[in-house]
């Protein structure tokens, strides 16, 4: 991963020790099940372990938070790697409808795909592994399976097939983002910041009696 961000700098205590960050916005809430991408399961792992010692060293606070992972816990990004900011291969909720489609359109296949007229294997395609078998539907699965295995159809016909139901789910949302202001955007921000500040004053007074600082 270091070598693929080589735009950032990473000699950094900012880069080292982002997990342990991570463990304090978690623990400072008591979550006990926490929503996560599958690249980010080890950080989990580290904040039960940071939970555990604490507790075993001064007194039980902090319940030991659970991994949540979602039926797809790893996006695809256009490039075949996980989608992620960072690699510039990510659509964005706020990309418009046409750039989402060349993105998507141009998202990499089964190498073996390389002419119309060649057979492919679905189960080596990240798009389908990834955006296809969430969004599309069984049947549509189905046709692309065979035709993908018999040259029957194109790899971006298929991906059209996948991109309609994306630009489907997004719409909507999109339609939503351009109908607040940024006064509602900064109001749900104070809001949560306040809610935010009331959990987490309890919880580091708790801290700070265990460890004696109180």
């Amino acid at each position: 991963q270091r070598e693929q961000l080589t735009d950032r700098d990473l000699s950094t205590y900012g880069f080292l020790g982002y997990p342990v960050l991570q463990a304090a916005d978690i623990l400072m809430y008591k979550a006990a099940k926490v929503p996560v991408g599958i690249d980010q399961a080890p950080h989990i792992e580290l904040t039960r372990e940071i939970a555990r010692r604490f507790n075993q060293t001064y007194r039980p606070i902090f319940p030991e938070p659970e991994t949540l992972l979602t039926e797809s816990p790893k996006i695809v990004g256009t490039d075949g790697r996980k989608m992620s900011k960072s690699y510039r291969n990510a659509v964005y909720l706020t990309d418009p409808p046409a750039e989402i489609e060349a993105k998507l359109a141009r998202m990499v296949t089964d190498p073996r795909r390389a002419r119309r007229t060649d057979p492919g294997e679905p189960t080596d395609c990240p798009a389908y592994l990834s955006l296809h078998r969430l969004y599309c539907t069984a049947e549509e699965l189905r046709r692309q399976e065979e035709g993908c295995r018999t040259a029957g159809i194109g790899c971006l016909e298929c991906k059209l097939i996948m991109i309609k139901h994306v630009q489907a789910e997004l719409e909507p949302i999109r339609a939503r983002r351009a109908a607040l202001t940024p006064d509602d955007a900064r109001a749900a921000l104070e809001t949560g910041n306040a809610r935010a500040r009331a959990v987490a004053s309890r919880t580091m007074a708790e801290v700070r009696a265990a460890v004696g600082f109180a």
